[in-house]
């Protein structure tokens, strides 16, 4: 009897040890799947975040076509160097204060329109021989020049830093549409052109039939001649709202000298707006005094409706920016009583 009892009790003991057995092989199983299945997961997500990397650093990274070729320009630049007067102004109405820039041609060192938000900017000299060695050291991540000022630097430029290239420095649009690509900054010039584009609109409407029957001229005083404006920045602005300009006073050019006061009949117009600057002791203001007495300066149309406006210089033609237009329209329309 105890015989049997104790085979029965190493049957069971048996048993029991040939589950706990197999119980720890199954464990063993699932962690080793677990484990085997957390390193593939890790891989998966370590191969997906480099993708991920690899797609976002090829959108980050945007070639810049430009007056001088191609350029490519990584991220949003926040040290930039603006080497003109236009791009420095597109730049701030872009919100992009500029690390260095060229100074202003009058009211030194930045124009009183902007001179606010220009505090702590880098000086760099002329527009026409802006400062190697400080824009090397300022170490910029772009540089907005024009060919008509720096085709000759550029190559010198570009080994600096990224370099975009505007055709000219007075075609105001196309030196903020490359501002903005460069800057990364297509929504915020989409934003003002809607506004701008608003007040265009604004200004024909309130104007109506005079704007085809009106003609304007813009003209400024040297110290040895007088000047008509035919393609510049002003008359782009004049032209995009519809007012007229003189047959002889449209042209592919900048515009004209007059050397002689027999030429005065040349700038008859309408309305004159005179850009001459009066802060500038060079003998224009004495020349302008010299002519506007001339007889026949009193035979012109704009003389005789008392429609002769002087302008501000810098607004009107220095600036050359957007910010500048943007005055420059808000000129017109306290000049034509649209308010």
């Amino acid at each position: 009897m105890f015989k049997t009892i104790s085979i029965g009790i190493i049957q069971v003991f048996i048993l029991v040890a040939l589950l706990v057995l197999a119980g720890c092989g199954g464990n063993g199983q699932a962690e080793t799947s677990s484990d085997s299945n957390t390193n593939e997961q890790t891989l998966d997500t370590e191969e997906s975040s480099n993708e991920e990397d690899v797609t976002e650093n090829s959108e980050d990274t945007r070639v810049i076509e430009h007056a001088l070729g191609e350029t490519e320009v990584s991220g949003t630049p926040s040290k930039v160097v603006t080497l003109f007067q236009g791009a420095t102004d597109a730049s701030l109405l872009l919100e992009i204060q500029p690390a260095g820039a060229v100074e202003a041609w009058v009211e030194k060192p930045w124009y009183n329109y902007i001179r606010d938000e220009m505090d702590g900017v880098t000086n760099l000299g002329l527009e026409t021989q802006p400062n190697i060695e400080e824009i090397i050291a300022l170490q910029p991540d772009l540089i907005i020049a024009s060919k008509t000022r720096h085709e000759e630097i550029y190559d010198q430029l570009s080994n600096i830093a990224p370099t975009v290239v505007t055709e000219d420095h007075f075609h105001w649009k196309e030196i903020l549409s490359l501002t903005a690509d460069a800057l990364n900054k297509e929504e915020e010039e989409q934003a003002f052109l809607t506004e701008w584009e608003e007040k265009v609109m604004n200004f024909k409407e309130k104007l109506g039939s005079e704007l085809e029957n009106t003609e304007v001229a813009i003209v400024g005083f040297r110290s040895d001649h007088a000047r008509i404006f035919y393609n510049t920045f002003p008359a782009l602005i004049i032209d995009e709202l519809g007012l007229k300009r003189p047959a002889n006073q449209v042209g592919d050019d900048w515009g004209v000298k007059l050397t002689s006061k027999e030429n005065i009949p040349e700038m008859d117009a309408d309305i004159i707006f005179d850009m001459t600057s009066v802060s500038r002791d060079d003998g224009r203001v004495d020349t302008r005094e010299d002519w506007v007495n001339h007889p026949l300066w009193a035979n012109l149309r704009a003389v005789q409706n008392d429609r002769v406006y002087s302008v501000d210089p810098v607004i009107w033609t220095n600036g050359s920016g957007p910010i500048a237009a943007t005055k420059m329209l808000e000129d017109l329309y306290e000049y034509f009583e649209l308010e």
